[in-house]
């Protein structure tokens, strides 16, 4: 172990991903300058994918639930592991990175020393031509959205900017940072629990900073897919209780007819898709979730540091950016 303060550790949480984990882990093998740590949690996969790495790939710590206990618990059981390194950096198995990631974020570790989370340009690996996201936005209504998702490759961003979250996908995290929040929330399960996250990090002062220049190839949701009842359950249940928990007492309020209406927008939209059953699902176990959510809300915003102001200037406020998908 290097005795500095930009070890990193990369962890890859895996279910069932097929030859894309073999593929990302070579990418991750074959660094410029390695990783300290890697480490495969397999959610219980069935599909041999887990195998192939416990065979080929001695350096590669795995560790394999009995259970799929969900993307959000996989990473936290991750940190238990890996306490020795400074930096935690999150690789989907469907992605696959260029051989100076490690480099390129130690780098920005050193040039951006009062940065706690860093977000990576997202390529489409179905499509070269497009871009599948350049960070997180998250809109006061409580929704969130990967910036750029689907736009042309030639559209770039500035070296470094700020975006209020990086995408799990690729992302990196000041460990330390992450367990004063209390890590990952598990009972999200998957989907918009890196919303949260960053959510109660930015809300103790933590920023976020997309990096342009790295850029990672990614199917994205190419094991769960884009539009599944799975992706639409997790997602807009999860969105509510993120809205609940992080947002403070008087934007919580302010921004509620915006919160309300999206949910409203998004019932309507799923029903004339002639999938009601599940929004409407998705959205009742996020009634029945909200005293546990409102339980945590308490400590959540006893912890803030930041002012309304620092944390609306993070977000988009547009009434009409969560309809439009507005990435400027």
């Amino acid at each position: 172990m290097v005795n500095s303060d930009k070890t990193i550790a990369v962890v890859v949480v895996n279910y069932n991903s097929n030859n894309y984990l073999r593929i990302c882990i070579d990418s991750l093998i074959n660094q410029s300058d390695p990783a300290d740590r890697i480490v495969v949690i397999d959610n219980n996969s069935d599909d041999g994918s887990a195998d192939s790495i416990e065979d080929k790939y001695p350096q590669v710590r795995l560790v394999r639930e009995k259970t799929n206990i969900g993307f959000a618990a996989a990473n936290n059981r991750a940190m238990e592991l890996v306490g020795d390194c400074d930096w935690i950096a999150l690789i989907n198995p469907d992605a696959t990175v260029n051989t100076d990631l490690i480099a390129l974020l130690r780098a920005s570790i050193s040039d951006h020393p009062d940065v706690q989370m860093f977000s990576c340009r997202l390529l489409d690996s179905e499509n070269q031509e497009l871009l599948d996201g350049t960070g997180d936005q998250l809109h006061v209504s409580g929704i969130a959205w990967r910036r750029d998702h689907g736009a042309s490759v030639q559209r770039s961003r500035d070296y470094a900017e700020t975006i209020f979250a990086p995408c799990a996908a690729a992302a990196l995290y000041k460990i330390d940072w992450v367990r004063r929040v209390g890590g990952f929330d598990e009972a999200y399960f998957c989907y918009n629990e890196d919303t949260d996250l960053a959510f109660r990090m930015r809300l103790i002062g933590a920023s976020c900073l997309h990096l342009d220049h790295i850029t990672v190839n990614h199917v994205g949701s190419g094991i769960s897919g884009s539009d599944s009842d799975f992706t639409v359950y997790h997602g807009h249940r999860n969105l509510v209780w993120t809205y609940f928990k992080n947002m403070p007492t008087s934007m919580f309020w302010w921004y509620l007819p915006q919160h309300l209406l999206l949910n409203i927008a998004s019932i309507a939209y799923y029903t004339f898709k002639g999938r009601p059953g599940i929004i409407l699902r998705a959205k009742w176990d996020a009634i029945l979730g909200l005293p546990r959510v409102i339980r945590q809300r308490a400590a959540v915003q006893r912890n803030r540091t930041v002012s309304n102001r620092t944390l609306r200037s993070a977000m988009v406020t547009s009434p009409l950016a969560p309809y439009l998908r507005n990435n400027a």
